[in-house]
């Protein structure tokens, strides 16, 4: 793999893409007692033009209660298939923003929440991005088992991707 570190706007970008591709990230937080990471599937609700990735959630869940003791977080980005990964951590603030909730609502946040929009339960959550790591394939999964292959038999190194640090 290539190093592409990336700044500011391209950052940002890369950021976008990669997020609005995969959509489904682990968010972790620390849990107070042993440091451990509490990590939990989130579904975006937004990546806006600052790189800042927008969640709604429950103040009923154990990542809510973990970001009453720190708001340090990070997300982990996966994509399996076609071999696109990102790592981003941050600071996170909770908010109750009315306009937020109507903004995101969907027949999927629907389901979370049995009082709907009206539920005092729901937050949103912002996830201000400090810095990130991305692993991005330039072909599919295919392709790249396929180089990796002639790579190990011929010893010739073959550009199968790039990462770098996303300096936002």
């Amino acid at each position: 793999m290539s190093i592409e570190n990336l700044d500011h706007r391209d950052a940002l970008d890369k950021l976008k893409t990669l997020v609005d591709k995969i959509d489904i990230g682990m968010m972790c937080t620390n849990t107070s007692e042993l440091g451990h990471l509490h990590a939990v599937p989130m579904s975006r609700q937004e990546v806006d033009e600052e790189g800042n990735l927008w969640f709604l959630f429950s103040s009923a869940s154990e990542t809510y209660e973990n970001l009453q003791k720190s708001n340090q977080i990070s997300v982990l980005y996966s994509d399996i298939s076609n071999y696109n990964f990102l790592s981003i951590n941050g600071i996170a603030e909770v908010s109750k923003d009315k306009h937020r909730i109507e903004k995101y609502w969907n027949k999927m946040i629907e389901g979370w929440f049995e009082k709907g929009k009206e539920d005092p339960l729901i937050r949103i959550l912002k996830v201000i991005p400090s810095e990130g790591h991305y692993w991005d394939n330039k072909s599919n999964k295919l392709v790249t088992f396929l180089k990796v292959a002639a790579t190990a038999v011929s010893g010739k190194k073959l550009d199968i991707g790039r990462e770098g640090d996303l300096n936002l």
